[in-house]
């Protein structure tokens, strides 16, 4: 019969070996992306009963955001490598939910933008989102869910420091 640890005992088994922090800092990462798995599970789980997948609501939602941006900032939001980006462009392109148009500074790139069916969408979307995320985070009040928020923004911006440092070290 196979041994299944929790994330605790595996956390405690490894963490002998490291320097001494914080135990909740040291187990924050992996119960973060964890959680951050499951998330993502029960959001494609709910939205797909709609008929909605990943690969066509996350870009639209991102749009919806920010309007005119090219297909590399959007594949850098979605964390997509920008070849797998053009096809799945090209579907919601189809289908009439966004359009690309000309850079008035860069005749070259092409930025892209919601359509009315494109907005309409998304406000679907995030209704069904809204809807299960309310779910999700009922056991916790308004005041903890917004230190959550704020906590999260402060992680954000230490990652977005780490990734700038990667970034100009690997050039």
């Amino acid at each position: 019969m196979p041994i299944i640890l929790t994330h605790m005992q595996l956390m405690t088994k490894t963490r002998a070996a490291l320097p001494q922090t914080d135990p909740a800092k040291t187990l924050f990462g992996f119960q973060f992306v964890t959680l951050s798995r499951r998330w993502r599970k029960v959001i494609h789980t709910e939205l797909a009963k709609t008929g909605l997948t990943d690969a066509t609501w996350a870009p639209l939602v991102h749009l919806d955001a920010g309007d005119g941006i090219s297909q590399t900032e959007l594949a850098d939001q979605l964390a997509l490598d920008t070849s797998s980006l053009v096809r799945l462009l090209d579907i919601l392109s189809e289908r009439g939910l966004i359009e690309r148009r000309v850079d008035p500074k860069d005749r070259r790139a092409r930025l892209l933008y919601l359509t009315p069916e494109g907005h309409a969408d998304v406000a679907r979307i995030k209704t069904h989102l809204n809807a299960v995320e309310a779910t999700l985070l009922t056991d916790l009040s308004d005041t903890e869910v917004a230190a959550l928020i704020r906590a999260m923004d402060k992680i954000n911006i230490t990652v977005e420091r780490a990734l700038t440092q990667t970034t100009k070290a690997d050039t």
